[in-house]
């Protein structure tokens, strides 16, 4: 893989190859040869190479400086010199287009306007009023009535007032999270240059990366000649750094949600939790993942015992639509109703649903019902009295699940739900005859 590189000379050998190293590091790291140097390169000089990352080793493929040094000639030919016309020029002149208003010079004032004849303005008002009732004649003749006269504006109705704006600081809105590489630099700056490459393909995609990175180069090299990368190497190194780059990437988003805080979306939070069981884990990203499973629980605890206190307050407050539909809407997949508060539930969606209520309420409440957990245990007292044929098709139709329905209106009550079949693919069982 062909990557770019700063590279210091450091010494020149007898057959006339040059020894370099990566700038800033210690020891020299292979050989380069002179033809590939630009003309003058010294010991010291740090140049910008194109290196091809092998088996074998870094082959340069070539070099140029970083910067021209001072006095150089080439710098004084990359250098642009701007020469004028050698004549003063003068100021900008402006011409003003015809019927314009011509431009004041420096300190003229503004010409006083002449003051108005007494009685000017009345006389306005008086000709406005003679057109006005021109028009309302000329619109009459057309067919058009006459306008009519608006009222006072004491006697106006008031405006109705506009809602109010929308937020939009995104207050309301999940915080994004920040995005944190600490621990990827520093995996990345202990390996070997060798491996930068292949780490770096890793982050971006994993294993697939790679190999697609590898298919490009070896499609690059057959289009100009060049000898291909052998695969199998490159993916055996792919597949030894793979847990380092993983914990790396685990250990960022982690540090991520960590400074956070409560502010983390909790999807975030539960996806660094879950994921944290398919990296190989060190001691301190065992000590990560244990803190941030506590401050998952206690998240789903809060919500849950806000989701419990909401459905209880409703029912205390005799509110039993608002406490069906809230029971609907668990803050978790695996939440549930604790009995004694089911029960409750059950009964009051049952009291509420009497033949007195209007048709309209009692199908609110009959929707509620078919979307709370309860709903194969409410027992309505009856169905509204001269209920539709469109409020009969619907109750038909939730008979199903709510099987007291089936008994109010004369239909078999249906079965209960099955057990669950077992997943397929596992040992076979053998059945009773």
């Amino acid at each position: 893989m062909a990557r770019k590189i700063e590279i210091e000379l450091t010494s020149r050998r007898d057959d006339g190859s040059w020894t370099w190293r990566a700038a800033g590091a210690r020891e020299p790291r292979g050989s380069v040869d002179a033809a590939v140097l630009p003309a003058g390169a010294r010991v010291g000089d740090v140049l910008r190479a194109e290196a091809e990352f092998d088996i074998d080793g870094i082959v340069l493929t070539s070099a140029v400086p970083t910067r021209p040094a001072a006095g150089d000639a080439s710098s004084a030919a990359t250098r642009i010199e701007i020469l004028g016309s050698g004549r003063e020029a003068t100021g900008v002149s402006v011409s003003l287009a015809p019927g314009k208003r011509p431009r004041r010079e420096e300190g003229e004032r503004r010409p006083r306007r002449e003051p108005r004849a007494p009685g000017r303005g009345r006389e306005r008002e008086r000709e406005r009023a003679d057109a006005g009732a021109r028009e309302e004649g000329e619109g009459a003749g057309r067919g058009r009535g006459p306008r009519p006269e608006r009222a006072p504006r004491a006697e106006r109705a008031p405006r109705a007032e506009r809602g109010a704006r929308p937020d939009r600081s995104g207050a309301g809105r999940p915080r994004r999270l920040q995005t944190v590489t600490t621990n990827r630099n520093a995996m990345l700056a202990e390996l070997r240059p060798e491996e930068l490459p292949v780490a770096e393909q890793l982050i971006r995609g994993g294993v697939p990366a790679v190999r697609q990175a590898i298919d490009e180069q070896n499609t690059r090299a057959r289009s100009e000649g060049r000898a291909e990368v052998a695969p199998e190497p490159l993916m055996a190194m792919a597949e030894t750094l793979l847990p380092r780059v993983n914990l790396a990437i685990w250990k960022d988003r982690a540090a991520a949600v960590r400074s956070a805080g409560n502010d983390a979306p909790l999807r975030e939070l539960r996806a660094v939790v879950a994921s944290a069981s398919t990296v190989s884990l060190d001691d301190d990203g065992r000590a990560t993942a244990a803190e941030l499973r506590r401050v998952l629980d206690q998240r789903v605890k809060a919500m849950l015992d806000r989701w419990l206190a909401s459905i209880a307050d409703n029912l205390d407050a005799e509110r039993t639509l608002d406490a069906l539909r809230a029971s609907a809407r668990p803050p978790d997949r695996a939440a549930r109703v604790p009995a004694e508060l089911a029960v409750r539930l059950s009964n009051a969606a049952g009291v509420a649903m009497t033949p007195t209520v209007p048709e309209q309420e009692w199908s609110a409440l009959l929707d509620a019902v078919l979307d709370s957990p309860v709903r194969r245990t409410v027992k309505p007292q009856g169905l509204p009295e001269g209920a539709g044929e469109e409020l009969l098709t619907k109750a038909r139709r939730a008979a199903g699940l709510v099987p007291e329905l089936a008994r109010l209106l004369g239909l078999p009550i249906p079965p209960p739900p099955g057990p669950r079949r077992a997943p397929t693919g596992g040992a076979l069982t053998s059945r009773r005859a």
